[in-house]
């Protein structure tokens, strides 16, 4: 068997840093069309040389190993090919044990008295240089860390845990949290202030990474922006990867070729997309889709390049049904319908551009070889979800596992939470986050009706659905907004974001804008003007 290493930066850049690099046109709070982001406060360090004596900084089993002023300009981080204009800032790096390597970049001039932290994304393996500049062009003292360890060729590779828990632990939730006390503590000893404010910003792993710190550290961050998370990453991937990977590698009949994946993407189109009252090719709540991939089976003569064989309807089935056991309980949600076709979609996560190429396979593969069962030569094809699954979640759920929906130690100290999902994600089911939102309000309701619970639980923590938004970013539907600024007018100023403006470019030029709403709401046209304008949209609750 034959397996590629084709997955592309652009991928991890997506999952690392897309809650920053796609918050560049949208509203929040009330939903107008303005940015709101404040003016950068005059926190300036009166002595810009006195980064290089940051080398001296005594931090808990830390070494800072380098302290340089860096001019305002172009700047090169270490491994990239391509420069970041960025203002001045003082360059710290440095090293926790046993290898928790993180940076923080401090504002020379124009800092904002606040301090940012940026998410990962794969298996992490990299700081996140291009999230770390965008926070710093904002004012912002940014920190970023390869949570322990150095990527491999693959952004999915974990040979570097095998036989490693320590790395395992760091990667899993300690290298965030150790980043967070120790970029603040620098921050605190260049400026001689502590940063005011402390934000999270994260999606995928990340994601996964923001979920820990505001279950596990609920006081490292004012608020934290959490997208697309891995929450339940061992069920994730030794559930989810493997069992949407494998439904199209059953046999050969099974495995379903980019052209194909086309054909369900328009079908699932033409069948569902009318269901909100508008033909966009979103769909607002793919959860009302009730397409039966069964009619894309060829009839007798048909070409089957055409038309889906026996083998590949189920295959579609079994990743829209998600994994289940002898008993038929569902071990982890199942992706749903809409944004199959198109980058992001399924040739990227799900089926790959050929077998045995897709990410969830690859993925999973690795995780299961080097963290579960610490054997290079483990066989997929051996997997038991009977057996295998509760080995997996005793090795890795402590560590990696963020699905504690007991959050009142975050309300309790004022803390926020903003979680978005994209709709059409084919990595990460929404339906996880949606479960996931729904116990918390169980557990914040206490007994309480639903709507109390929702009202209680909305004063802290809001969840926000993207129609038609791929992983992280992506897919049919407006993908760009800017959560950072709804975050910040929350935990600052007290307004809490009821929506927030989403946009879609094409060829550098907004083309639509649809308001985000907080869960259950949706967004419903009110029945007059563009259909791709916001303001013609109100949110309301599903009928």
């Amino acid at each position: 068997m034959q397996k590629t290493t084709a997955i592309r930066w652009t991928t991890l850049l997506w999952c690392a840093a897309a809650a920053l690099t796609v918050a560049t046109v949208a509203a929040c709070g009330s939903g107008d069309a303005a940015t709101t982001t404040a003016a950068p406060a005059t926190a300036d360090t009166s002595d810009p040389l006195a980064c290089e004596t940051l080398t001296g900084l005594t931090l808990a089993d830390t070494t800072i190993t380098l302290a340089e002023t860096v001019p305002a300009g172009p700047f090169t981080p270490p491994g990239a090919n391509q420069a970041l204009e960025l203002p001045g800032f003082c360059r710290v790096v440095a090293m926790t044990q046993p290898a928790v390597n993180f940076e923080v970049w401090l504002p020379t001039e124009g800092w904002n008295g606040k301090f940012h932290t940026s998410g990962n994304g794969g298996m992490a393996g990299s700081i996140s240089y291009s999230a770390m500049a965008t926070a710093l062009n904002r004012g912002y003292a940014a920190a970023s860390t390869d949570t322990g360890h150095v990527r491999g060729d693959g952004g999915f590779d974990a040979n570097w845990a095998l036989n490693r828990p320590d790395l395992i632990e760091d990667f899993g939730h300690r290298s965030i949290h150790l980043t967070a006390v120790h970029g603040k503590a620098i921050s605190e000893a260049f400026y001689g202030d502590a940063p005011n404010y402390a934000y999270y910003v994260g999606c995928s792993k990340g994601g996964q990474q923001g979920m820990m710190e505001a279950q596990r550290y609920p006081e490292d961050f004012d608020g934290l922006v959490v997208g697309d998370p891995a929450h339940m990453w061992t069920s994730f991937y030794a559930s989810a990867h493997l069992w949407y990977a494998l439904a199209t590698l059953d046999n050969e009949d099974s495995y379903i070729p980019p052209s194909k994946v086309a054909i369900l993407g328009d079908a699932v189109t033409a069948a569902c997309d009318a269901i909100d009252g508008i033909e966009d090719g979103v769909l607002d709540d793919p959860r009302k889709c009730q397409f039966d991939p069964g009619t894309l089976t060829c009839a007798a003569g048909q070409d089957e390049s055409t038309c889906f064989t026996a083998a590949q309807v189920q295959a579609v089935k079994d990743i829209w049904s998600g994994p289940t056991n002898s008993a038929g309980d569902v071990l982890y949600p199942g992706l749903v319908p809409g944004g199959e076709d198109g980058r992001g979609g399924w040739t990227s996560w799900v089926t790959g551009q050929q077998a045995y190429a897709g990410t969830h396979f690859m993925a999973a593969e690795d995780f299961m070889r080097n963290m579960v069962f610490d054997d290079p030569e483990w066989n997929f094809r051996t997997w038991d979800y009977e057996r295998d699954l509760p080995i997996a979640l005793a090795k890795t759920g402590e560590a990696l596992d963020a699905d504690d929906p007991d959050l009142r130690p975050l309300r309790d100290r004022g803390g926020k939470l903003l979680v978005y999902h994209g709709w059409s994600d084919s990595d990460i089911s929404p339906i996880g986050t949606i479960d996931y939102y729904e116990e918390v309000m169980s557990l914040i309701g206490d007994g309480a009706s639903s709507d109390e619970a929702l009202a209680a639980t909305k004063e802290f923590f809001r969840l926000f659905m993207v129609p038609g938004m791929g992983h992280c970013r992506g897919g049919p539907g407006p993908d760009s907004f800017d959560a950072l600024t709804a975050m910040e007018r929350w935990v600052e100023q007290g307004v809490a974001p009821d929506q927030m403006v989403a946009s879609k470019m094409a060829d550098g030029e907004v083309v639509r804008t649809r308001p985000l709403c907080t869960y259950p709401q949706v967004a419903k046209w009110n029945g007059t003007g563009s259909t791709d304008d916001a303001t013609n949209f109100s949110c309301v609750m599903p009928g």
